[in-house]
């Protein structure tokens, strides 16, 4: 008879995933290095219970950390991922009801970006003998529908434990998906409260080591001789780089294939950090946000080499990107879904680095010719100048995000590491930060999440921690996205972590307000002014009385304000010099002005404008749209 363990479901499922190891190639490590919690009455009992017992039986076992917010556990633990290319991440258990929704935009976040994160989320009793217990959503046409079920679309898996038994089953296919290069996202397992404190006897199997082999698949030899034969026909080949060229450590494989042939690389924001940016093969970021150096080769591009990228709207410019006629696409992805994407002509379902070494064996002799070796280094020669003036001082007494851009960037270290994910701040990122290490740029651009930075941040300070680590993580964000989501800040000051966190006050939505003008609805509602009763808006010019140094002083960062003058970004330099320096977590504060952009990069983002209006901002606005959208084509394959 198999030994067994008499444990809670909670006990049980804590010890198992303690055993759980990821494995690829020479690298092993945990898959769940640890657990965020908020306890409520909904899983103080179970999970809590279990945590607590084994912090006092094993301390190592299951470490648990604190969080303030249930999504911010979320984006810590997508956070951590990133720096571990997708090998571990961390479990956050929520409560019934309230926390386990706000884990939900968390949860989708997750899903889109394809980074692991294992979510606990508690639920009402499955006996239903209590019923309608504290939190519990009441649907008349559907008794048994609870929160947990919103996470069901969010998710790469679900199931509900409804009984203990079930949980190995369940368990264990939670983490087949989670270590999966090509289904990776949310893994939700939902845990009722009367079930979470249920005894059962546990197979001592179930809870010892197991090892999940990260799959690294082969191209198919048809495909991949399809895809060869159209890059050697090629006269202008452009490489789209995305994640999955990080995340399968492809990157050096990635540098040796464009050194051999002269393909020039532009890439997605998940992309950002597999060539640094002084790499004369590399253009920068390329799409709706891109560089004007990478989006006029792609534009020009016959074949398009997309290796590990989804294809979002802001790579393709909501598909103006590429004007080439005659254009073929070869999409390299370890998800077919990915692969065969937008029409794609030529799909190769591989793992990026193997896919990478082969191209490299078949392609030998390639090159792009002379004159498009000149004209990739000329197009990179007037991109970077055209940076060096964004950066440039200017004196002014607010600063434009560009040239603050370009403070942190000349006084941070080359493997430091950028947190950023929306407002303005990703778009001229992604055209000015200049990469200097593979996991030095990390903006959550597949979702966006205002609110994302300072939690993903401490996730990624964690990972690289966990790593024995020490790079300095320098959060960037704007007021609109800190006033989001901060708390997390608790935390860092909790466990001391380190974060630097560069916070760029311009009172308002400034990607929003910006996106507005263009739209024609005049920056309505995205400024931060006291409300005009009269004019019944927001558009006045008494600007709010909110102190958000203040406001990060209060949580226990060191803070360090920079005032308006000629002399601002000098100090910028030196707060960020001071940050670094020190073993605390800094909070540096600088004003800015909203209006001054980076660099045109030529790229186009299809928000439709509408057909009729009032307003003559808006009548000319949907002519500039129709221009633009002449250029939009229904599939890019």
């Amino acid at each position: 008879m198999a030994e067994t363990k008499r444990m809670t479901v909670s006990q049980a499922l804590i010890e198992f995933l303690a055993h759980q190891w990821t494995v690829d190639g020479d690298i092993r490590e945990r898959t769940i290095p640890g657990v965020f919690g908020i306890f409520g009455h909904g899983n103080v009992a179970g999970i809590g219970q279990a945590l607590k017992q084994f912090n006092v039986s094993s301390p190592d076992l299951m470490p648990y950390y604190q969080a303030r917010n249930e999504q911010a556990m979320v984006h810590q633990a997508v956070g951590y991922a990133r720096m571990h290319r997708r090998r571990g991440t961390y479990a956050a258990a929520a409560s019934v009801g309230p926390g386990a929704a706000n884990m939900l935009t968390g949860a989708a976040l997750a899903t889109t970006n394809r980074m692991p994160a294992l979510l606990l989320p508690s639920d009402t009793f499955a006996t239903r003998v209590a019923d309608p217990v504290l939190q519990q959503l009441e649907q008349p046409w559907d008794i048994g529908l609870q929160v947990s079920d919103a996470f069901r679309p969010l998710s790469r898996f679900f199931d509900r434990v409804q009984r203990p038994e079930q949980l190995y089953s369940i368990a264990l296919a939670a983490m087949r998906v989670l270590t999966d290069p090509a289904e990776t996202g949310a893994v939700t397992i939902a845990l009722p409260e009367d079930v979470q404190a249920e005894a059962l006897d546990v197979p001592v199997e179930f809870l010892q080591d197991r090892e999940w082999h990260l799959r690294r698949p082969l191209p198919e030899r048809g495909p991949l001789a399809r895809a060869v034969a159209a890059i050697r026909g090629a006269k202008k080949p452009f490489i789209v780089a995305g994640g999955g060229v990080l995340y399968s450590g492809a990157e050096d494989h990635l540098r040796a294939l464009v050194e051999a042939t002269g393909i020039p690389v532009g890439t997605s924001q998940a992309g950002g950090g597999v060539l640094h940016w002084d790499h004369p093969q590399y253009l920068g970021g390329v799409g709706a946000t891109g560089t004007l150096a990478a989006n006029r080769l792609a534009a020009e591009a016959d074949v398009i080499i997309g290796i590990g990228t989804r294809y979002s709207d802001f790579t393709t410019a909501s598909r103006t990107a590429f004007q080439n006629p005659d254009v073929v696409f070869v999409n390299i992805n370890v998800a077919s879904f990915d692969a065969y994407k937008h029409g794609s002509q030529l799909p190769v379902v591989a793992d990026a680095r193997e896919a990478l070494s082969e191209l490299a064996i078949e392609l030998e002799g390639f090159e792009v010719s002379p004159d498009h070796s000149e004209q990739i280094a000329r197009l990179k020669a007037e991109w970077d100048a055209a940076v060096d003036d964004a950066f440039a001082p200017s004196g002014l007494e607010l600063p434009g995000q560009p040239e603050i851009i370009g403070a942190v960037q000349s006084t941070s270290a080359p493997e430091d590491v950028i947190i950023q994910a929306a407002g303005s701040l990703p778009g001229d990122l992604h055209k000015l930060w200049r990469v200097r290490d593979a996991l030095g740029y990390h903006v959550e651009y597949a979702f966006s999440c205002m609110g994302y930075e300072i939690a993903g941040g401490l996730g990624a300070k964690r990972g690289l921690l966990a790593d024995g680590d020490d790079r300095d993580v320098i959060v960037m964000v704007g007021d609109g996205s800190y006033l989001m989501l901060n708390t997390e800040l608790v935390t860092a000051v909790a466990e001391g972590i380190k974060l630097i966190v560069v916070l760029i006050q311009n009172h308002g939505y400034a990607s929003i307000g910006h996106l507005s003008e263009t739209v024609g609805s005049e920056r309505f509602g995205t400024w931060y002014r006291t409300y005009d009763g009269e004019r019944r808006n927001f558009q006045g010019d008494e600007i709010l009385p909110v102190d958000l140094a203040a406001n990060a002083r209060s949580y226990g960062l060191d803070v360090i304000e920079i005032e308006p003058g000629a002399s601002a970004i000098d100090d910028l330099k030196a707060a960020v010099a001071a940050a670094k320096a020190s073993d605390r977590s800094t909070f540096i504060h600088i004003n800015s002005d909203p209006l001054i952009y980076a660099p045109d990069g030529a790229g186009w983002w299809d928000v439709p404008v509408p057909e009729v209006s009032t307003l003559e901002s808006t009548q000319r606005a949907r002519e500039e749209y129709l221009e633009q959208q002449a250029n939009q084509k229904p599939l890019l394959g």
